[in-house]
């Protein structure tokens, strides 16, 4: 039990002694110096010798000649005008300096005289204006100096046969000439402040126009997007010159892609300009890169015919016309089955650059329409069903009035016209070729280049 309590007692102190040593080791704080004590006793002459210290003090400053100083037991009582608020402060700083000084009473006033404000300022202008005439020598010389590199950049960008050389693109080529030139202005005016000596003045500069860089970033955003759009839509060519393009519902030609926009020829003959930020991200539905396209039309047969029949005398009568295409096949379907008919779709190919769609799809459907109505299909008509309420009196003019039957003789059905014109319109193509010989300044568009 002994061994015990002496063994707990030992950690005990082995725990406690860290805090106590570093109670010991910690230095006492060192206590605030005391006061200055004032003199029970003043000296006739130390007023005397206080009050000749400031004044000739102040009679060496300009703006604190006019101040008057009384001494009187240590206190220092300043009064008097003084130009601007700043003296103030300032005579009352300096009298507070001085040996045996016990406090300033600052009584000291702005002096608001025209004359004395505005003396100073001319006085500066006029110092200002004869340093600025001393420097203009070598202002001269940094100016022509900044200017001789910022000429040198601007030739330099101006040469767009080594820039093309270097970037083939003439979107990047303009990007690069126009950064070349940015760098060479930049470097001019570095070097006219180098001999001006105010290089500091640079990074001020450099900094407030990074601020207002960063307001005008998100204040001309959409500018940026576009113009990032327009490098990326040069870069990867979407499509080509006169191509039949539809471009977030726009259908048209292309006629050129610029810096900003894309410029469309509509099917009607009218400019559209679309800009590049939207053309880059819409769906762009392009008829031009494959000659091939397959055309859609529905025809109704009635629900009492055979609608295989249909279809295959449908078939025949497309495949009679020159420009369907043999390969692919054209091809024929049910669509849908209503109360009074048979909707029959039907599919085929032709080539855009020997057909005009709109003409081929066009007699396609008046052909096939004829052949099934020359082989006994009915084309149905839409069916009425008319219900009369019980009692309610009917509109009838005399039951005794027998229908006249029409005298309107009925149409004898005419063979399909196999040798209709279906050549392409080449009109719009041709307003645009004419467009782009006219004035292809500021193309993007590279034929060179591999479409995406």
């Amino acid at each position: 039990m002994v061994s015990l309590t002496r063994v707990l007692m030992a950690l005990c102190l082995l725990l406690c002694a860290p805090a106590g040593l570093a109670q010991e080791a910690a230095p006492a704080a060192d206590p605030a110096p005391p006061a200055a004590a004032i003199a029970t006793k003043t000296a006739a002459t130390e007023n005397t010798d206080i009050t000749l210290r400031i004044r000739s003090i102040f009679s060496e400053i300009q703006a604190l000649r006019a101040v008057q100083v009384r001494v009187s037991a240590g206190v220092v009582t300043l009064s008097g005008t003084v130009p601007a608020p700043a003296d103030i402060q300032r005579a009352e700083a300096i009298a507070g300096r001085v040996a045996g000084v016990v406090t300033v009473q600052n009584e000291l006033t702005r002096d608001l005289d025209v004359n004395t404000n505005l003396s100073p300022a001319f006085g500066q202008f006029g110092g200002d204006l004869r340093d600025l005439v001393r420097a203009l020598p070598l202002l001269g010389v940094a100016l022509a100096i900044g200017l001789t590199i910022g000429f040198f950049g601007y030739m330099l960008a101006s040469i767009d046969r080594l820039w093309r050389w270097i970037a083939p693109n003439p979107f990047l080529a303009e990007l690069a000439a126009t950064f070349v030139r940015f760098v060479f202005v930049i470097l001019g005016l570095i070097a006219a402040l180098e001999v001006l000596g105010a290089t500091a003045l640079l990074g001020g500069v450099l900094g407030g126009a990074g601020v207002i860089g960063i307001a005008l970033g998100f204040a001309v955003r959409d500018t940026v997007d576009n113009y990032v759009s327009s490098l990326m839509l040069s870069l990867r060519q979407p499509f080509r010159a006169n191509d039949h393009v539809v471009i977030e519902g726009n259908e048209g030609r292309v006629v050129r892609l610029t810096s900003r926009a894309t410029v469309l020829m509509t099917l009607d003959g009218n400019h559209l300009r679309i800009p590049n930020s939207i053309v880059f991200k819409s769906v762009i539905l392009n008829y031009t890169r494959n000659s091939e396209r397959r055309f859609v039309f529905e025809l109704g047969v009635d629900a009492d015919d055979d609608p295989i029949e249909g279809m295959a005398v449908g078939l025949a009568a497309l495949n009679a016309l020159k420009f369907v295409l043999d390969t692919p096949k054209a091809t024929a379907i049910i669509q849908d089955v209503g109360d009074s008919n048979i909707v029959l779709r039907f599919f085929g190919w032709l080539d855009q650059k020997d057909t005009d769609f709109l003409k081929g799809r066009s007699l396609a459907i008046n052909t096939v329409a004829r052949a099934l109505t020359n082989a006994g299909f009915a084309l149905p008509e839409p069916i009425y069903r008319l219900r009369f309420d019980e009692g309610a009196p009917l509109p009838l003019k005399s039951m005794d009035a027998a229908p006249q039957p029409s005298a309107k003789p009925a149409k004898p059905v005419q063979a399909p016209a196999l040798d209709q014109d279906t050549s392409p319109d080449l009109h719009i193509e041709k307003l645009v070729a004419d467009e782009r010989s006219a004035t292809d300044k500021g193309d993007l568009l590279d034929s060179d280049r591999p479409i995406e």
